[in-house]
Parts: C-alpha cells; sequence; structure tokens
C-alpha cells in the first residue's frame, strides 16, 4: 500500500533577498513531516521555486505557513523582475505522488485557498484541474497583466474576481493555487543577448502560437543571455528531447545555437529516460533495464510486501479495529490493481493498439481507485474508534446525555458512510474489471475477472458494515436513504459481475457452469 505523498512546487516573488527566501524555507520546515527537495533561485526572474513534499495535510499545512512568511515578506510595490507575476506567494501547485488522487489534490487546494483568503486577507483564483471556470485552467489568463494590471481591475472588472479573499490586492498581490500533474519547468540558453531572438523562437514552440502542444514559452534576457523560459506541461506527449531540438533549428534560422540548458526544480526520471531513448536510439530499451530503477522496484515491491502483511497483522489481532470495514476497503484495492496490472499488460502492444486510449484511461482511473480505497482502510478504522469515543463522552447532566446521544449518532451514521464510500468505490473498480475483460490483453483475462470477484467482494463486505451501524441509528430517516443507496450498488454489481461471466466464456472459451 503506497504511502500518501503529495508534492508542493510553490513560488514566491523574490530571489535578490537571501535571508528573505531562507525565511520562507524555515516556515516550511516548522512542518515535521514535510521535506524541502529542491530550491531554485533565479535573480534576473527575482524568483524562487522552492519544491516539498510529505503527508497531503502536512504539505497543505506548509504551504500556508509559508504563504503566510512571503506576504510578510514581500512587498509587491518594490518588486522588479523578468519572470511575471502577481503576488508574493505567485503560484502553488499540488501533484499527486503517490496514494492521493488527483481529486483529493483538488480538495487540498481549494481548502488552502480558502483559508489564504479567509484568514491572510490575500485574493485567491485557483486553476488547472482545481479551476472553477474553463478560462482559469490556464495560469496565463489568470496572471494576465500581471500584478500591477490586476490591482486595478479586481474590483472592477467581474472576470477578475477571485475564488477566495477579498476583491482587493494589497503588497501581497494574490495568489493562485491548483492541482496539476507533473511539469517540467526548463529553460534553454542562445549563444546571443538578443532577447528578440529569443523571444521569436519561443513563439516558434509554444502551443499558444503554433508550435509544440503542451509547451508554454517567454523569451527574456537572463545573466546577460537570451533564453526561453517554457513549462513543459505533458512530458509524455511532448518529450524534452523533442522540445530542445525544434528550439535548436528555430534557432540556426537566426545564426544561433544552443549554449545550455537548465531544470528549475525536479524532474521525473522518466523524462530523463525518453530523452536518453530519444537521443541514444535505443528502440528496444526498457526503464528496468537502469540498474538503480531496478533496485528501487524491489525495494518498493519489498516494502509493499512488509505493509501488506503488518496490516493483515493487525487484522488478526485481538483489537476490534481494523475490522470487517477495513478489510473490504483493503479487498476493493487489490481489485483496483489487478485491473491497473491488466491495464499494463495491454498498453504498448501492438495486437491491442486500437484500445490503447481506452486502456491509458482505465490505468488512471484504477490506480485512482487504488489509492482512495487504501486511504479508506485507515478512515473505516478511524470512523469506528470515533464511535467508541463518543460514547464514552460523559452523561453525568441531562445535557451531557443529549450532547452524548448527539455525538453517538453522528459518529454512528459516518461509520455507515465510510463502508457506503468503499462500496460505492467497489462497484466503480468492478465496472472496469469488466473492461479489462472484454478489452484488455487476453493473456491476463482471468486477472481482471479475480480484480472484479475482489472488488465484488469488497462491496458485500462494506454493505454488511453498512447495515449493522444503520441499526445503531435512533433517527432512520438517514439510514433508509444509505440503505437504498447500497441496494442499488448491489444490484449494479450483480449485473456486472454476470457480464463479466459472459465475456469470460465468450471471449476467453471459459467453460459453462
Amino acid at each position: 500500500m503506497a504511502t500518501p505523498i503529495v508534492e508542493c512546487i510553490a513560488n514566491y516573488s523574490e530571489a535578490r533577498r537571501p535571508q528573505v527566501v531562507e525565511a520562507i524555507m524555515q516556515a516550511i520546515l516548522t512542518v515535521p513531516t514535510v521535506n524541502l527537495l529542491d530550491r531554485h533561485s533565479d535573480l534576473d526572474h527575482n524568483r524562487t521555486v522552492l519544491t516539498f513534499v510529505g503527508p497531503p495535510a502536512d504539505v497543505e499545512e506548509a504551504a500556508y505557513r509559508s504563504i503566510a512568511k512571503a506576504a510578510e515578506l514581500i512587498n509587491l510595490d518594490e518588486h522588479t523582475g523578468e519572470h511575471p507575476r502577481i503576488g508574493a506567494t505567485d503560484v502553488v501547485p499540488f501533484v499527486p505522488i503517490s496514494g492521493v488522487s488527483m481529486p483529493e489534490c483538488v480538495q487540498i487546494a481549494r481548502r488552502l485557498g480558502r483559508r489564504v483568503g479567509d484568514e491572510l486577507g490575500i485574493p485567491v483564483y485557483l486553476y488547472e484541474e482545481a479551476a472553477t471556470r474553463p478560462e482559469r485552467q490556464s495560469l496565463e489568463n489568470i496572471r494576465r497583466g500581471q500584478y500591477e494590471t490586476l490591482k486595478e481591475e479586481i474590483a472592477t472588472h467581474p472576470e477578475r474576481q477571485p475564488d477566495f479573499g477579498p476583491s482587493r490586492v494589497g503588497p501581497a498581490g494574490a495568489t493562485v493555487i491548483g492541482a496539476r500533474q507533473p511539469l517540467i519547468a526548463f529553460n534553454v540558453y542562445l549563444t546571443t543577448n538578443d532577447v528578440g531572438i529569443a523571444r521569436k523562437v519561443a513563439k516558434a514552440v509554444r502551443q499558444s502560437s503554433g508550435g509544440l502542444r503542451y509547451v508554454k514559452g517567454l523569451g527574456m534576457l537572463v545573466e546577460g543571455r537570451a533564453q526561453v523560459s517554457m513549462n513543459l506541461t505533458n512530458y509524455r506527449a511532448t518529450p524534452v528531447a523533442r522540445v530542445v531540438e525544434l528550439i535548436r533549428r528555430e534557432a540556426q534560422r537566426y545564426g544561433v545555437a544552443i549554449h545550455h540548458s537548465e531544470l528549475v526544480g525536479l524532474i521525473p526520471q522518466e523524462a530523463l529516460v525518453e530523452a536518453a531513448r530519444w537521443h541514444l536510439q535505443l528502440d528496444q530499451f526498457e526503464p528496468e533495464q537502469v540498474l538503480e530503477t531496478c533496485l528501487a522496484i524491489s525495494q518498493q515491491a519489498a516494502a509493499e510486501r512488509q505493509s501488506a502483511n503488518a496490516f493483515l497483522d493487525a487484522l488478526a489481532d485481538g483489537t476490534p479495529a481494523p475490522g470487517g470495514g477495513s478489510a473490504a476497503a483493503y479487498s476493493g484495492a487489490a481489485g483496483a490493481a489487478l485491473v491497473a496490472m491488466v491495464a499494463r499488460l495491454t498498453l504498448g502492444k501492438k495486437k491491442y493498439a486500437e484500445v490503447e486510449t481506452q486502456m491509458q484511461a482505465m490505468l488512471e482511473q484504477a490506480e485512482t481507485l487504488r489509492a482512495d480505497l487504501t486511504a479508506a482502510i485507515e478512515r473505516d478504522a478511524a470512523a469506528f474508534n470515533a464511535v467508541m469515543a463518543a460514547f464514552k463522552l460523559p452523561k453525568d447532566t441531562p445535557e451531557q446525555e443529549t450532547a452524548r446521544q448527539q455525538a453517538v449518532e453522528q459518529a454512528t451514521l459516518n461509520a455507515a458512510r465510510v463502508p457506503l464510500e468503499v462500496a460505492g468505490k467497489a462497484v466503480q473498480v468492478i465496472e472496469l474489471a469488466l473492461q479489462a475483460a472484454r478489452l484488455g490483453n487476453l493473456n491476463a483475462i482471468s486477472d481482471g475477472a479475480t480484480g472484479g470477484a475482489l472488488a465484488r467482494a469488497a462491496l458485500t463486505g462494506a454493505g454488511y458494515n453498512v447495515r449493522i451501524n444503520l441499526t445503531g441509528l435512533q433517527n432512520p430517516q438517514p439510514g433508509a436513504e444509505l440503505l437504498d443507496e447500497l441496494r442499488q450498488l448491489e444490484q449494479r454489481a450483480a449485473d456486472l459481475e454476470a457480464q463479466i461471466r459472459l465475456t469470460l466464456v465468450e471471449r476467453g472459451g471459459m467453460p459453462l457452469e
């Protein structure tokens, strides 16, 4: 079971005062479980990018503390720099790394945005996956005109109204918060100081002006050299090597070449492997052939086995939690893992080229469900413990007795809702298992069906826990609504299970029972 880890790549409008950057870094590090992975400061941009990771709630808290510290120390009325900006803390994206889904990162962004707006009085705009309006998915749209224009327009132009916080801008400006997939911040320096050439090359390369898809770029003068500054938002669809080669060719039109390039922050290993594959023409190369990668995979598998054994030991222990609800979530997560396996065994195979898109979507959905169901293992145990805590509340006075009854009722209702969520996600896994059986690699058809069976078991176990908790409610109305939802899920699962069996007979040649 993957440990939940979120990455935050926060951008601050300061690089020329090291003591300010250090203070912001220390604000992040006051959260003990958060690790600061990288710092990149650019004096010409007057901008610092800090990359930190950790458990979701802790990264969210560290981001808030850094925003508060930056607002205290950075005055945008006095700020100058090459890079566009609208805030002291300019951009705060959250990226799911392991055990966390994109929807969870969206919720982190929205919670943090509301808190920054309410407690710090800073206008907040949500972008990328967290955007509340289509036009705000793009950071460039939000940052149009930079701080100076936003300060004039925020109170009078409806389209500039923030998602959270006041409709006025103070010296800390506004902050853009969101959730996104990993991107690569990448700069290429040219053998000239003519910034006009860099701007022409950037125009040819970036998507918005007809260049490569998923590339955002600007031409700048940095350290006396023309620079093409870029964000590559989907390095799988548009690899780094392709971008560099196009810049090289465009620069040659003006009689210049690439001097050097640089990374801002971190880069996924997959992107570097793909660049090596491209340049060295290693057509049969697999990432597992890298020694360190092979070792990491082996170590991760061993850690996951140890984690699984620890959970099963806890399940077998003589304590009431974790119990049946957690076991149901565990079974559902295992089912989602099998569906993901079928997708990976299908992707990249010529025989299944026509279902490549469906398999990629199925893989992403299965991994999201696996993360959600894995998180539900702990959530179910926590919900049970909350019921036990409510029963232990004092009841010496009528007021205490009333408060205790209300707490028990609310905790019991929540203890039913958690396994109901597991049941809903289990049905989604069964739906994917049917798709895996119908479209996936024929050699893995039984694995997809087994994933569906494990998810069906998860639904059954979760259903038992929903029903037993509903018996403890004093008010039957909420329970009746939950029970109706559960019955619909069970009927849907029965239909899907029948379709999976039929698929195994028709496509896999399984004998009729």
